[in-house]
């Protein structure tokens, strides 16, 4: 095995503590130490794993080679950009910025700084997503629910930022024609930003996408429907499950309708996306760069100008 890749997580909060975790526990990493604010929090995640603390992103040492950054969205490129500058690659938890115009100076500065940048769209490194997408051939609409219940972290975005992000960077995932209608409506329920919203988007392949995202809901829902000629796929990303639906005609040509599930690998999401940008380290090529990372943020943009050009209801 190569020498294990030196990394470092700053911000360990909700998600970033679970990356510490996981770097830890990999054979292929070492975890050197951990940035955050709350020094108290910090000391906590180092002695649970077994590195140190460092009171900022300036003072980790030279020998870190990458880090994840899962600090609020609004400090992206404030934490991201001395990163990339001192030479680490950076995987940044979703969205890669707040808006498009932070997401294009991260991206150049990757690129002035020969630096790898890699998104953490964890859902498409979600076993069943990985399932679906391999059945997923020339589909022609998409219909996607993602349902949370309350809870003030993130309420710093709106929830396509928050949530619907994971649906518009999957559709681009599964059919990457371009955008060439936004249709999109949005409420604030509990917080000064939209907490509910539905979009409807037409791809220049004439596939249509509804997707809705909600962070208001009394029960958790992550579900992604597709429909294409002959086939009708479900998956549940929660339950990693995925059922399918396919026309299919017996020798006498009369036509009936074949169900099964398909086969859906074990494994932990973010492990797996921590896995992909270590090996990303390794061969330079991220799954998911910095360029996939802004458009998705772009788009979120484009629903939100929607909504917000939307009559109130």
């Amino acid at each position: 095995m190569a020498d294990p890749i030196r990394v470092a997580v700053v911000g360990v909060g909700h998600l970033g503590r679970h990356h510490a975790r996981l770097y830890a526990a990999a054979e292929d990493a070492e975890l050197i130490g951990v940035v955050d604010r709350d020094g108290d929090r910090a000391a906590k995640i180092a002695a649970a794993y077994g590195c140190r603390v460092f009171p900022d992103v300036a003072a980790l040492p030279g020998e870190v080679q990458a880090a994840s950054v899962a600090v609020p969205t609004r400090y992206h490129r404030e934490v991201a950009e001395p990163l990339l500058d001192a030479g680490l690659d950076v995987l940044i938890e979703k969205p890669l910025a707040r808006d498009p115009a932070e997401a294009a100076a991260i991206t150049r500065s990757a690129e002035r700084a020969s630096r790898l940048v890699m998104v953490g769209h964890t859902e498409r490194f979600n076993p069943a997503v990985i399932a679906l997408t391999a059945a997923v051939d020339t589909p022609r609409f998409f219909e996607i629910h993602r349902l949370s219940a309350f809870s003030a972290r993130s309420t710093d975005i709106d929830v396509v930022l928050d949530l619907m992000i994971h649906d518009l960077d999957l559709l681009g995932m599964m059919d990457a024609s371009a955008v060439v209608a936004v249709d999109a409506v949005g409420i604030s329920a509990l917080t000064d930003r939209v907490d509910i919203a539905n979009a409807r988007i037409r791809l220049a392949s004439g596939c249509v996408a509804n997707l809705t995202a909600s962070r208001i809901s009394t029960e958790p829902v992550r579900r992604v429907r597709v429909f294409q000629a002959r086939t009708y796929l479900s998956c549940d990303t929660g339950r990693r499950e995925v059922e399918r639906y396919q026309l299919v005609r017996g020798d006498d040509g009369a036509p009936s309708i074949r169900h099964d599930h398909l086969p859906v690998q074990e494994g932990e999401p973010l492990a797996n996306e921590l896995a992909a940008f270590l090996e990303a380290v390794r061969t330079r090529r991220s799954p998911v760069d910095g360029k996939a990372g802004a458009r998705a943020v772009e788009l979120a943009h484009r629903v939100l100008a929607t909504i917000s050009e939307s009559p109130p209801p």
